[in-house]
């Protein structure tokens, strides 16, 4: 008798582990081969992909069936620029000096749930305070939900450049930072820097190779790291399995970032022909932005959003992102979709889409720059980026065919992750 229970138990056991997903898809966008397919199965188990199957099939007692037959069904969405520790507001700059790591750490569980609910199943996140590394953790234990996240940490700034974290303080407070905080001035603090975020549990590296908009600094875009230290910065970050990605607005700070080694350019705003033609020869991708582009020209018309020495940057950069991108994707240049979401509203990500496509992208070019461009720049080609049996069960649904109607990417209304329903 006891044989018999134990042999029940297994039974039902194994019945229990063995239940099956089974989503039937309307449409289904294979980012592969750039097609919409009609009437598909996709069959999860776990957290894969096991199988797609022609037609609409139903599971067995026990499984799951999720009717989207009316629904365009994607691979779950990467989004390679986002800043999930914060949030546009007008008094962005007082809670520099009023927010504890706590503030930060419970405001970001807020954006990461957003990020994640609209179809962004995977990001890149390009800086913070470090509370960042700790969120992705969160994330990964399943404490939280939110986006799978490849964060950089703090981001490495040279002394008063784009993002020394003592930009604008009174004298008393201003310091000397260095390799620990995020700043470099050296080959020496460059090694230091990378491997300081290495140990801190940093993804990848993220540089500003020029001045930006939102430092509270005076150029958008001068040269702001040497060519050594760039390049001491990649060479150190291949070491430890890392790229490295560069927000840079001004183009000598762009080649210099080229040379030196990184992986992709965040915005590239005044980029020269010259410059794209070094992205193509090198294989670096630019990662546009041109929401975030938008958001700060916006902002900078209201009186007081932004402090006054931001103001003539956001208005000479931020108009001109959407039309640098049209030049680099007709010029051959690789782009790999990212938003720079924090600089507008988290959950917004996929305005994106409808920017691009306004400059001349093909609608499924965008979303294959969102899934398998994007994956093989974080080397998950193999995991995510489509809908494959062996793949991560990363799914996404809308409501039309994007490729015929591009704004339904703001609106996602069906979201798994890993094999987990977190919207339907």
């Amino acid at each position: 008798m006891k044989y018999i229970y134990t042999l029940l138990f297994i039974l039902l056991y194994s019945t229990i582990i063995a239940q099956d997903t089974y989503l039937q898809c309307g449409k289904l966008l294979d980012t592969k081969a750039g097609k919409v397919l009609s009437e598909k199965t996709i069959i999860v188990s776990g957290n894969k992909i096991t199988k797609i199957e022609n037609g609409y099939i139903t599971g067995k007692k026990g499984d799951t069936t999720i009717d989207l037959k009316n629904k365009t069904v994607l691979p779950g969405l990467i989004d390679m620029h986002v800043h999930l520790e914060g949030e546009t507001n007008p008094k962005a700059y007082l809670q520099k000096y009023t927010d504890s790591e706590a503030d930060i750490a419970f405001n970001s569980v807020a954006f990461a749930s957003k990020t994640l609910l609209s179809g962004f199943t995977t990001v890149r996140d390009l800086g913070g305070s470090g509370v960042n590394i700790s969120l992705k953790k969160a994330i990964e234990n399943g404490r939280i939900e939110g986006p799978r996240v490849l964060t950089a940490g703090k981001i490495l700034s040279t002394t008063g450049g784009h993002g020394d974290p003592t930009n604008g303080n009174k004298r008393s407070l201003i310091g000397d930072p260095g390799p620990k905080d995020g700043v470099v001035n050296s080959v020496e603090d460059a090694k230091k820097a990378v491997r300081q975020r290495y140990k801190n549990g940093a993804d990848l590296i993220k540089i500003t190779a020029t001045g930006g908009v939102l430092s509270v600094a005076k150029s958008s875009s001068n040269p702001q790291f040497t060519i050594e230290e760039i390049k001491a910065i990649c060479e150190t970050a291949k070491d430890y399995g890392f790229h490295v990605a560069a927000h840079a607005h001004g183009d000598e700070g762009m080649q210099r970032a080229i040379l030196g080694g990184v992986k992709t350019i965040e915005h590239g705003t005044l980029m020269s022909e010259k410059t794209m033609d070094m992205m193509k020869q090198y294989d670096t991708y630019l990662v546009p932005t041109i929401t975030a582009g938008k958001e700060v020209t916006e902002k900078a018309a209201i009186d007081g959003y932004y402090p006054a020495i931001i103001v003539p940057k956001a208005l000479e950069i931020g108009p001109k992102i959407q039309n640098t991108f049209k030049k680099a994707y007709d010029r051959g240049v690789g782009i790999a979709f990212g938003t720079d979401a924090g600089v507008f509203k988290h959950g917004q990500n996929g305005k994106e889409f409808g920017f691009m496509v306004e400059a001349g992208m093909p609608a499924m070019a965008t979303l294959q720059s969102a899934t398998i461009t994007n994956a093989k720049i974080l080397n998950m080609q193999d995991q995510i980026g489509q809908i494959t049996p062996g793949y991560l069960a990363d799914i996404v649904a809308v409501n039309d065919d994007p490729t015929q109607k591009i704004s339904t990417m703001e609106n996602v209304v069906f979201v798994m992750k890993d094999g987990k329903i977190y919207k339907n």
